[in-house]
């Protein structure tokens, strides 16, 4: 969980015993800044959830980079060939012998 998902929630939770109480009590001004204070927890809570998925999606994008990036990155080692060409060399002196 991220900063603005913990806060968020916090808000919601006192915003619902702010509304809560001013229900009990009868004091609409109390219900009102209460649900106020629940809609702004919600709608940060759901920012904190934006922002998580943000980051999940781009730590499987680098993921599914790295993986290709591995998979198409093959080592090229150096070839000797000097026996091959060695070879080839022998056999065009027996022809022209």
């Amino acid at each position: 969980m991220n900063k603005d998902q913990v806060q968020g929630k916090g808000k919601d939770i006192a915003g619902r015993i702010e509304r809560q109480a001013g229900e009990w009590t009868g004091d609409k001004e109390k219900q009102v800044h209460g649900a106020l204070k629940q809609v702004e927890g919600k709608l940060q809570n759901a920012w904190g959830n934006a922002k998580a998925a943000n980051a999940k999606a781009a730590n499987a994008k680098d993921a599914d980079e790295k993986a290709v990036d591995q998979q198409t990155d093959t080592k090229k080692e150096p070839v000797d060939d000097s026996a091959e060409t060695a070879e080839i060399e022998t056999r065009s002196s027996r022809k022209a012998s």
